[in-house]
C-alpha cells in the first residue's frame, strides 16, 4: 500500500527531527533510510563576502602558531584587532611569549597581544607540553619577543572593544580554551550585539576525544567556559574534530613549505616535522591532523567545509565524560539549534590555501 502523501501544514510544522523520521519511514531507498537515520544533514557552506574585523583567541601551541601565521598573511579579508591569549596548551607565560614570537615571524607588529586569564573559571590547569613540547612549539627556532605585551588584561580590552563596535561587527576566534571569552560574556552580556559570530576549535561527536576518550583538548581543559559560550545566545560556529581529522599532514605535505624559500615557510615545516615525529611516538606513523588552522581556514573559504545547524552542550559533570560535546543532530532535546557544527572538510582544497596564505609572508 502506498504511504499517504504529507500534508502542508503536517510539513510546515514538523522539526527536522520529524521529518527525518517521517523519511524514515517512507523512504524506500537506502540513502534516504541512512540520512533519516543521522538526523540533519550536513551541507556545503556557501562562499564568504567581505573582510571580517576579528579578534583572536589563542594559547600557542604548534598548530595555533600555523593558524596564526595564516591568518595574518590574509590581510586583504582578515582585520585583526588583537591576539587575546590565555592558559591552554602551556601556562599563562609561555603562551603569551609566543604569540609575540608568532607576531615577529609574521612581521606584524601592528597586532597587538594581550594576556588573559592564567587559570580555567573553576578548575586547576592540565596543560599539553607532550604534544606541543616544553616550549609549547618545538620545531623551529624560538626567539625573545621583539614587542611587548600590551598591559591591559585581555577581557577588558575584549569588553571595551565590543563596547564600542557596532552591532555584529567584529568576529571572535577562538582557538584555545574558551575562557577569556567566557569571562568577558559573564562580565558583560551587553557586549553580546556586537559580536558577528564566535567561531572555536571545539569538540567532536563522531571521532572522539584526543584528551579523554569523549573530550577534545580545547572544551576538558575549561568546560564551563565552553558551555557558556555555547549557551551565550551569540551564534557559535564549531569546527569539530570530526572535520579537521580530515586534514592531515604527512612527510609528502612539508616538503613545498621547506621549498617556498622564505622564513614562514621553514617555520611551518619545522613545525608539521615535530608534529611527525609525534605521531610516530604516539600513533607508530608520521601522520598527523592540523587542527587550529582548520578554523582560519573556514573564516577565509567556508565553502571548503560542510556543517549543520544543531544544538550543542558541554558536559560539565560527568565522571567519564566532563568536556564532552553532545551534538544534537535528531531533534531529541528539542532546543533551537544554538550551532553551525562544521564536520567535514575539503582536505586538498585545505591544504592549497594554507600554502597560498604561508607564501604572501615573509
Amino acid at each position: 500500500m502506498t504511504s499517504p502523501l504529507l500534508s502542508r501544514r503536517a510539513l510546515l510544522g514538523a522539526s527536522a527531527a520529524g521529518l527525518a523520521g517521517m523519511a524514515f519511514a517512507q523512504s524506500p531507498g537506502p540513502a534516504e533510510l541512512a540520512q533519516a537515520l543521522a538526523g540533519t544533514p550536513l551541507a556545503q557552506l556557501p562562499p564568504a563576502s567581505g573582510k571580517r574585523q576579528v579578534i583572536i583567541d589563542t594559547d600557542p601551541g604548534q598548530d595555533d602558531a600555523v593558524a596564526l601565521l595564516m591568518a595574518m598573511a590574509a590581510t586583504d579579508r582578515l582585520d585583526i584587532k588583537a591576539l587575546t591569549v590565555s592558559v591552554g596548551n602551556l601556562p599563562l607565560a609561555v603562551t603569551a611569549k609566543n604569540a609575540r614570537i608568532v607576531r615577529d615571524w609574521a612581521a606584524r607588529p601592528d597586532i597587538p597581544v594581550y594576556a588573559g586569564y592564567p587559570r580555567p573559571l573553576v578548575r586547576e590547569p592540565i596543560f599539553a607540553d607532550d604534544v606541543h613540547g616544553k616550549t609549547g612549539m618545538e620545531g623551529p627556532t624560538l626567539h625573545e619577543p621583539h614587542g611587548p605585551l600590551m598591559p591591559t588584561h585581555a577581557v577588558q580590552y575584549i569588553v571595551e572593544t565590543l563596547r564600542a563596535a557596532p552591532p555584529k561587527s567584529i568576529t571572535l576566534v577562538g582557538l584555545g580554551p574558551l575562557t577569556n571569552f567566557a569571562a568577558a560574556l559573564n562580565s558583560a552580556p551587553d557586549i553580546k550585539p556586537a559580536i558577528a559570530e564566535i567561531v572555536v576549535m571545539d569538540g567532536s561527536w563522531g571521532v572522539g576525544g584526543n584528551i579523554t576518550p569523549a573530550a577534545t583538548f580545547n572544551v576538558y581543559a575549561d568546560p564551563e567556559a565552553a558551555s557558556i559560550v555555547f549557551r551565550s545566545g551569540v551564534p557559535v560556529t564549531a569546527m569539530s574534530h570530526d572535520a579537521a581529522r580530515r586534514v592531515l599532514v604527512t612527510p609528502e605535505r612539508i616538503a613545498p613549505f621547506r621549498a617556498m624559500g622564505n622564513n614562514a615557510g621553514k617555520v611551518v615545516a619545522d613545525i608539521f616535522d615535530s608534529m611527525m615525529a609525534y605521531g610516530v611516538r604516539r600513533r607508530g606513523v608520521a601522520v598527523g591532523p592540523v587542527y587550529d588552522p582548520c578554523v582560519i581556514a573556514y573564516l577565509l573559504r567556508p565553502e571548503l567545509f560542510k556543517g549543520a545547524k544543531v544544538s550543542v552542550d558541554v558536559e560539565t559533570k560527568g565522571e567519564f565524560t566532563t568536556g564532552a560535546t553532545v551534538v544534537d543532530f535528531r531533534g531529541y532535546n528539542r532546543r533551537a539549534p544554538n550551532a553551525l557544527w562544521i564536520g567535514e572538510a575539503d582536505a586538498e582544497g585545505f591544504h592549497a590555501l594554507l600554502h597560498a596564505e604561508i607564501t604572501r609572508l615573509p
